[in-house]
């Protein structure tokens, strides 16, 4: 009984000499301003690991257009009609990380066929197919604004992740 009466004494006193959890209240004052600083210094970041990733692919000599997006046309078959808004697309493609992780290709489950700016798929991936004809193969690296952006796609892309495309255009139809 005395143990019992010992045990639960102190149970007591180590509940009771601890301080209560206060949990931390969300900043109710962030401001627009703060978010627009906060997401230019992300950007920026962002910006200087690509351009770090393109110093050590010296090879590719890529264009960047005003969205963002880096695009580097490898293999131009110089004839037929570039893509347009609307058009079904085949694709093959590989799309990876910055450091070299393959996240999604083809080679899994066959080429692709998409809606050209009505498909569920990055702005960039759009944007990016509109410079390519039929047998062009391409490079494209996607910023995350334009890629899968503050969540990533929940699977295989992680959060605020540029990715890089590697795309062949197989087949345009209207």
């Amino acid at each position: 009984m005395k143990i019992a009466i010992v045990f639960f004494s102190i149970l007591f006193l180590q509940f009771s000499c601890t301080e209560p959890i206060v949990e931390d209240e969300p900043n109710r004052n962030w401001s627009k301003e703060q978010s627009i600083a906060m997401n230019s210094n992300f950007s920026t970041e962002e910006i200087k690991e690509i351009d770090n990733y393109l110093k050590r692919h010296h090879d590719w000599k890529m264009t960047k257009t005003g969205t963002g997006l880096y695009y580097m046309i490898y293999r131009d078959s110089l004839v037929g009609d570039t893509v347009k808004g609307g058009d079904f697309v085949t694709i093959k493609f590989e799309v990876s990380l910055l450091n070299g992780d393959i996240c999604y290709t083809s080679k899994e489950k066959g080429p692709e066929k998409l809606q050209v700016e009505k498909s569920d798929i990055e702005s960039g991936l759009h944007e990016g197919l509109k410079y390519m004809t039929v047998g062009d193969k391409a490079k494209f690296i996607l910023p995350s604004h334009i890629a899968h952006g503050l969540i990533g796609d929940t699977e295989k892309i992680p959060p605020l992740s540029p990715v890089i495309y590697d795309i062949e255009l197989l087949k345009i139809e209207q």
